[in-house]
């Protein structure tokens, strides 16, 4: 079990008082990103103004001085919260942590290496705004990938060989940019590596879930924390047992007869 502290200097974002509850939780899991997280809450602040909204950093046991960086940020952003892992216990229960402690009905994820416009988010929700049937989750698919070759190349086989198993009709599940409603989010059965099954285990839930075209750029600083050992083997045992759970769920037809 992971242990965590939260500090808090306030809890709402834009134009939101006291005991209103915003209207969006943005959750971020970061470990070892100092150079690049400060900028993404810039950002942020900058493309969600309008809006009434939260972030959650979660930090998973960074060494780097992301604590530091974190705590300077809260003096002038109050709608910034974080969520501090006192060792790293990796990014599905980084966001679980940041998706628990979130305290609006809506959250969107983003990575914290900026990779993600957080822009995007915008986007997810006009999409979602605009679907004609209510939806649990708008998944980003990113249009161009600034990653590596080979790092493209696996993602490719990778997504191919899930989606043909899984039979999601997602193409990039690697894609952290998702919103999603956080109470169905709170159901899905939690295990390590799942945040890449999210679109899966959603649908399992008998959730809607669409997808939108978003932007993807180049990590300005560090290195990504994901290699081809670290994301091949567990992303096999995992891809089994979301299978397993495919085919043991039943979905009820519900009569109400009051």
């Amino acid at each position: 079990m992971q242990r965590w502290d939260e500090d808090t200097a306030g809890t709402a974002g834009h134009a939101v008082g006291a005991d209103a509850a915003p209207a969006l939780s943005v959750v971020i899991p970061v470990k070892d990103e100092a150079e690049n997280i400060g900028p993404l809450l810039d950002e942020i602040h900058a493309c969600l103004s309008d809006l009434r909204f939260e972030v959650i950093v979660v930090d998973d046991g960074s060494r780097d001085g992301t604590d530091a960086v974190l705590e300077k940020a809260q003096s002038g952003y109050p709608w910034l919260r974080v969520v501090r892992h006192r060792d790293a216990c990796g990014q599905s229960t980084a966001t679980c942590s940041g998706v628990t402690a979130a305290k609006a009905d809506w959250v969107a994820t983003l990575d914290g290496d900026g990779q993600n416009p957080p822009a995007g988010i915008l986007k997810l929700i006009e999409v979602r705004d605009a679907a004609a049937h209510p939806v649990a989750m708008v998944a980003g698919q990113r249009e161009k990938r600034h990653d590596t070759w080979f790092r493209k190349l696996s993602s490719r086989v990778a997504n191919g060989v899930r989606g043909g198993l899984l039979k999601d009709g997602i193409s990039d599940t690697g894609c952290s940019l998702k919103l999603f409603r956080r109470d169905i989010f709170m159901t899905l059965p939690y295990f390590d590596h799942m945040h890449r099954f999210l679109p899966a285990l959603v649908q399992r839930h008998g959730g809607t879930v669409i997808t939108a075209p978003v932007q993807h750029r180049h990590r300005e600083h560090g290195i990504s924390k994901y290699g081809f050992h670290n994301r091949l083997w567990p992303g096999i045992v995992d891809l089994i047992g979301v299978l397993w759970l495919q085919r043991r769920t039943k979905l009820p037809t519900i009569e109400h007869r009051d």
